[in-house]
């Protein structure tokens, strides 16, 4: 197999993006192996969701790309330097 494992950040600013969003983890689940959201406390109007992915390069950055081009989201991501 080909599959890396890794983390993926994500920082929403803008509340609406976050039906958007939760459509394209929907379609990526399969490279999904856990997912953890925080709401930031203190009135602050951002979130932070956290996920373990699991899966190829190629569908790590399609779910990454697709959710980097939405406004007032930032998204970074670390993977495994070997493959499983």
């Amino acid at each position: 197999m080909n599959n890396r494992i890794g983390v993926v950040g994500i920082v929403i600013e803008d509340s609406q993006q976050v039906d958007k969003i939760n459509d394209i983890l929907h379609v990526h689940a399969g490279v999904i192996a856990g997912r953890m959201g925080i709401p930031h406390p203190n009135g602050r109007d951002v979130n932070v969701i956290s996920i373990v992915v699991d899966g190829t390069t190629d569908d790590i950055g399609s779910l990454t790309g697709k959710l980097g081009v939405l406004n007032g989201v930032s998204v970074k991501s670390a993977l495994s330097k070997k493959t499983y």
